[in-house]
């Protein structure tokens, strides 16, 4: 199984502890939370809730595909209580689909429409419920590349011009890299989709495994353009750095989930956390983090809004991408390593 940090919320401390099968769970007063967002952003959530309810949250951070496998292999035995994250819906279909999520309206949207225009706010079934809004597209070094020359299209970013400046995530590790490769497949088809992306790996200085560290290597020179999510560039914007963000033609826009993980070990406590988060509070903190928020109530910090983005957005088929999930994560250790 692999293991990654736990970060643990009490009394406003941060404690690392190894994250291990069974090592916790059966305890009605800890809520324990599975993320690969943001560590300070999910330990902020964490301890807002906190200080409202009487419960103690457990923050297990990882990447999104070594999460999924750790509730995998905890299916006989569920230790998580809530999952939220991963890189838009495309883990949670391919969860539902394994049956290691199960179904939760939350009270505080139970209104929410199952689609707007392409995009799908939540599962039909409310096996998952969108929490924010993201698009992925290329972060960029703007002291270093003229907006005139960034790519317009996702097939442009493969021309020479990008050799040795780009970065993007592994998809063996990351849910942003995954979407990238599923996008490109669904819409080059399979031969050319896998050459672009050969393409691509060639021209990279460094594949990380974490779906921010492309984007973090522009403000470290190491690239001056990235494939990455809005609020990853913005946030580094909003510390001072020199990093803008820009959107391609047809790009993945998809929401970035929240769900109860099935027969978790506190199921009443992961409504109420589902609840908070979906909450104009919970969503507030997370859109002063540059998350795109879907209620209007909230008052954004991202530039963009989702109606700016409607027309940009690909249209993405939920069925294939569930049956090519995992297919092509595969595929690409095998081609590219």
């Amino acid at each position: 199984m692999n293991k990654g940090l736990r970060l643990t919320a009490a009394a406003g401390a941060v404690v690392l502890v190894s994250t291990g099968c069974g090592g916790f769970g059966g305890d009605d007063s800890v809520i324990n939370f599975y993320s690969p967002e943001t560590p300070d952003m999910t330990q902020e959530l964490a301890d807002a809730f906190m200080e409202e309810h009487d419960y103690e949250v457990e923050v297990n951070y990882s990447g999104t595909n070594e999460l999924v496998n750790e509730m995998i292999a905890e299916s006989d035995n569920p230790q998580g209580d809530v999952w939220y994250g991963g890189g838009g819906w495309m883990p949670f279909e391919n969860a539902l689909d394994q049956g290691i999520i199960e179904p939760y309206t939350p009270s505080t949207v139970e209104d929410m429409e199952e689609t707007r225009g392409d995009i799908p706010l939540r599962d039909a079934d409310w096996g998952w419920t969108g929490a924010e809004l993201f698009v992925l597209g290329l972060a960029y070094n703007p002291d270093e590349i003229d907006e005139d020359e960034l790519p317009q299209t996702w097939a442009e970013l493969a021309d020479d011009r990008w050799a040795g400046e780009l970065q993007f995530p592994n998809p063996a590790a990351s849910g942003t890299a995954t979407l990238l490769v599923l996008s490109q497949l669904m819409e080059m088809g399979e031969e050319e989709g896998w050459d672009y992306l050969e393409t691509l790996a060639d021209h990279a200085t460094a594949i990380p495994d974490s779906g921010g560290a492309p984007t973090e290597a522009i403000t470290t020179g190491e690239a001056n353009i990235a494939v990455g999510y809005d609020f990853m560039a913005y946030q580094h914007a909003d510390r001072g750095e020199s990093v803008d963000f820009h959107i391609p033609d047809e790009t993945p826009v998809l929401v970035n989930p929240i769900a109860r993980i099935s027969d978790g070990p506190n199921q009443e406590g992961a409504e109420e956390f589902i609840d908070w988060m979906m909450s104009t509070e919970g969503q507030q903190i997370r859109a002063d983090w540059q998350h795109i928020p879907l209620d209007e109530d909230v008052d954004a910090s991202s530039p963009i809004t989702m109606e700016e983005v409607e027309a940009q957005s690909q249209d993405l088929d939920v069925d294939w991408v569930v049956d090519n999930y995992d297919d092509a994560r595969d595929e690409w250790r095998e081609r590219i390593g």
